[in-house]
């Protein structure tokens, strides 16, 4: 079930990215920079990371960068104690 909301929020997450930058390139209205980074922070990370290097968004943009990888470090030391304590 978890592994599925992952996918799910990722899956959402590319989406939402592959959205605004098309928005940048066209002119076109934006995604919100806080709706981007909650899609990451409700398990959208490994999707939001992903579109993020293939699509070459926001990949130098501060703080932005810093606070997606930062939600995605919290979650991968998340997944590491529920795998470690059980």
């Amino acid at each position: 079930m978890l592994l599925a909301w992952i996918a799910g929020a990722s899956l959402a997450a590319f989406a939402a990215f592959a959205a605004d930058k098309r928005a940048a390139v066209r002119g076109e209205r934006r995604t919100p920079e806080t709706t981007l980074l909650l899609l990451a922070a409700i398990g959208g990370s490994p999707g939001a990371i992903a579109a993020q290097q293939i699509l070459r968004h926001k990949t130098r943009k501060e703080p932005f960068r810093s606070l997606l990888w930062s939600v995605a470090a919290a979650q991968a030391a998340a997944a590491l104690w529920i795998a470690v304590a059980g």
